[in-house]
């Protein structure tokens, strides 16, 4: 799985002071598990390492990228050299982009836009990362600044795994029986994040055979993708939770049924991570081999070496 990422984040020296922004966890951690594709643009444009810092200017809605003291104008150069690389990162095919926070070049949101006067607004993109956002809505993003809260993290990396899937079934050329497996085993994960889309989807799902694959493909992973943008709240894990031990209603034990509702009452009251009722529902689906939760994204949506789970 291909990941774009901003290249000081892997602890290159292309910073405009000529130092980095490692983020450990992002390089040695998730580094295992996705093969990441480093841009720097305000480097690969051409510009020397160190430089005058910039920053964005006039509109929010359309800045000018302006060296502080000299006020150069580099907003066209980034922008022509963007529209290359933007060639050249659609034939990567990315999963995801991780961009550097606050960046005028590469800040997914809320970059300070300054006035004429000086005065900054925190409404902002970065001039590059606003150019890849518009090119490839469907690609998830995030910026390392968030990345440090445990649930737009767990969020995010959810995404890229389930867009990596995806790629997968259209490499493999998607037909009605692959899309109905790939949403199959999606079900309960898409359930945690947004039942309406939930509903909607397998509407779709069922009337496959009435759409054009090309439109159908768009559609699909268009409100797919949208629908996990949703945050997986505590309330809508609940839900799924007790979703699936309604399938071990004729297997589980009076003791059985005891203990994990009890564990997953400790886990809607906050006193233990989603970890904990997930390990014991996927014991259940070993033990009593349930087939149809074996196959769910969402008892394994990643690897559970990344902790994610065990943090919210």
């Amino acid at each position: 799985m291909k990941i774009g990422i901003s290249t000081c984040l892997l602890g290159e020296n292309v910073r405009y002071d000529g130092g980095h922004k490692l983020d450990k966890y992002l390089r040695d951690l998730l580094g295992k598990y996705v093969n990441y594709v480093p841009v720097c643009p305000e480097s690969e444009s051409g510009l020397p390492i160190p430089r005058e810092a910039m920053r964005l200017v006039g509109d929010p809605e359309n800045p000018r990228l302006l060296t502080i003291q000299t006020r150069i104008d580099h907003t066209d150069r980034l922008q022509n050299w963007g529209k290359e690389k933007l060639k050249e990162l659609e034939k990567a095919k990315l999963c995801g982009f991780i961009f550097k926070s606050r960046s005028p070049s590469s800040g997914m949101e809320r970059v300070k836009v300054y006035s004429e006067k000086g005065h900054p607004i925190p409404k902002g993109r970065g001039i590059f990362a606003g150019m890849f956002m518009d090119a490839f809505p469907l690609i998830p993003v995030e910026e390392d600044g968030r990345m440090n809260d445990p649930m737009l993290r767990e969020n995010f990396i959810a995404r890229i795994f389930v867009f990596s899937r995806w790629r997968d079934v259209l490499d493999q050329d998607l037909t009605t029986g692959r899309l109905v497996d790939f949403h199959t085993r999606h079900k309960l994960l898409i359930m945690s994040h947004n039942v309406n889309a939930y509903r909607d989807l397998g509407r779709m799902v069922a009337k496959a055979k009435e759409y054009d694959p090309d439109q159908l493909a768009e559609e699909y992973i268009s409100k797919l993708m949208q629908a996990l943008k949703m945050s997986s709240t505590i309330k809508k894990n609940v839900n799924v939770l007790h979703h699936v031990m309604g399938y071990f209603k004729k297997e589980l034990t009076s003791d059985e049924k005891q203990e994990l509702l009890e564990i997953i009452q400790a886990y809607a009251d906050s006193l233990v991570p989603l970890i904990v009722p997930i390990t014991l529902l996927n014991h259940y689906v070993r033990k009593y081999d349930q087939s149809y939760l074996r196959q769910q994204v969402y008892l394994n949506p990643h690897p559970m070496e990344l902790k994610l789970r065990n943090h919210v």
